[in-house]
């Protein structure tokens, strides 16, 4: 069997809001609770599991491969609702998209200031 990634867990003051962010970014559904998680699952299986965390920690980064389609989609979701998004993951060039390896792409951060990243070409 071939190894891939199955899920990754991501802390967030408030979970469900977080799941249903980056949900709503990407056009797709949150899932249901499951134990202390909400799960939002991508296409190919992987899921972002949402934690609820009152601790302190650091931000995480998740980048989403899109087709071009999508990605218009999702930008145009993300300029509706009003947010902040860069070229880059340092934030040094806002409102901007980048074209890294003949893709765009673009970063902006969920509700508990994790790097999130829509990208039309895979960067390896």
């Amino acid at each position: 069997m071939a190894i891939e990634l199955n899920h990754i867990i991501v802390p967030a003051k408030d979970a469900k809001a977080s799941a249903q962010f980056i949900a709503d970014v990407l056009g797709i559904e949150a899932g249901a609770k499951w134990g202390p998680f909400y799960p939002v699952a991508v296409a190919n299986g992987v899921t972002i599991d949402y934690m609820d965390d009152t601790r302190d920690f650091l931000a995480h980064h998740c980048a989403f491969l899109v087709t071009d389609e999508e990605f218009d989609a999702a930008f145009d979701r993300i300029k509706a609702a009003g947010i902040p998004f860069w070229a880059d993951p340092h934030h040094e060039k806002p409102n901007e998209i980048n074209h890294l390896f003949g893709g765009r792409g673009v970063y902006f951060d969920d509700p508990d200031g994790h790097a999130m990243e829509i990208i039309t070409a895979p960067y390896a």
